[in-house]
């Protein structure tokens, strides 16, 4: 393992220097091993780290138990949505405006929050900075913090298999949103229940929003999107609330979601071909630079999750900026030697047509 630090970027720029073979699903992959006791203690856990000793377990898969509230509010919500494009032409201006701002708002509540900062420890923040986020994680409403770390964490540790709640290799459908609309299956619950959360339970800005995160919703994800266009510019209430709250709420999640199921089938994989995450420049467009999947996948502690800084990546030049202004500091980045090693040894080849 070698570590090369910078106080004046604040970044830490991790290699490695060994490797071995684990297991992901049904495939055979080649794993960088790091020295993880090392590298837990500057990020505090190592459980987005593929766990190759997983088997899952033989037999009959148990039944789909559907869960009809999720079903009817997803429809609800998508019908909604649809509602809310009938008024953009009527919509003032400013309208519009603050919806795209509080969809970046929201969006980096979970890229550069919930994602980036507390499921993967790839960067640190201040109070400040962690208030901030925590306030546009509630905005974006795609569940709290805590859980939301806890299910990310765990779709790592054991990517796309039973114990992942999105498995994409049960289909497009099912890891974009079904994984939604039924129970979880039973080793996901289990596997999510041993998981060590201790760094996000020490947290009393996280937990302090879990506490309070349904009235923190109805705030921050419906009523002040709502309110602000109505009551500053005299926007009609029904376009208020259709546009900057539903519209803008129902295309975060997909956003959100086409990461979880677009950015695991479709692209190609550079960095590890024998994982199904793949690089999607346009996931990675709406969802602010969540898209370049396979790399994230192989190197999951990166604070950019991509090699190539800013491109189709808002997220990362926002954590860049806030290291600027001294709000966050010690970006992990994998260094360049280790991307390229890895490219030659397990990527498909198509680095070099890039």
């Amino acid at each position: 393992l070698s570590k090369e630090f910078s106080s004046t970027s604040s970044t830490t720029a991790v290699g490695t220097v060994t490797s071995r073979v684990a297991r992901n699903g049904n495939a055979v992959v080649e794993k960088d091993l790091l020295n993880h006791e090392d590298f837990a203690g500057d990020r505090g856990m190592i459980d987005d780290i593929f766990d190759e000793t997983y088997r899952e377990k033989e037999g009959p898969k148990p039944p789909l138990r559907y869960v009809w509230r999720n079903i009817i509010l997803m429809s609800l919500l998508h019908l909604g949505a649809l509602f809310a494009l009938t008024l953009i032409p009527s919509a003032k201006i400013q309208t519009l405006a603050w919806a795209l701002l509080c969809f970046l708002v929201s969006a980096l509540g979970i890229t550069a929050g919930s994602h980036r900062l507390w499921s993967h420890r790839s960067y640190k923040a201040t109070l400040p900075l962690r208030i901030f986020l925590t306030i546009a994680n509630s905005m974006a409403f795609q569940n709290d913090i805590y859980e939301w770390v806890r299910d990310h964490r765990v779709h790592h540790k054991f990517s796309e298999t039973d114990a992942d709640p999105h498995n994409a290799m049960r289909g497009f459908f099912f890891s974009h949103i079904g994984w939604l609309l039924v129970r979880k299956h039973p080793d996901v619950i289990e596997k999510g229940q041993k998981l060590d959360l201790s760094d996000i339970k020490a947290d009393k800005v996280v937990m302090f929003q879990r506490r309070y995160y349904k009235p923190s919703v109805v705030l921050l994800c419906f009523t002040l999107p709502a309110v602000v266009p109505w009551y500053f510019w005299d926007e009609s209430i029904v376009t208020s609330f259709f546009i900057p709250a539903i519209l803008r709420y129902t295309i975060g999640l997909n956003a959100t979601w086409l990461v979880n199921s677009a950015a695991h089938m479709f692209g190609n994989r550079p960095y590890d071909q024998n994982i199904n995450p793949r690089e999607n420049p346009l996931v990675s467009l709406g969802a602010l630079g969540e898209g370049f999947h396979n790399y994230h996948h192989t190197f999951p502690y990166d604070y950019s999750t991509s090699e190539f800084g800013w491109r189709f990546n808002l997220t990362t030049a926002f954590i860049d900026l806030m290291c600027l202004l001294g709000l966050a500091s010690d970006r992990k980045k994998v260094s360049k030697e280790v991307i390229l090693a890895r490219k030659m040894r397990t990527g498909d080849g198509s680095h070099k047509s890039g």
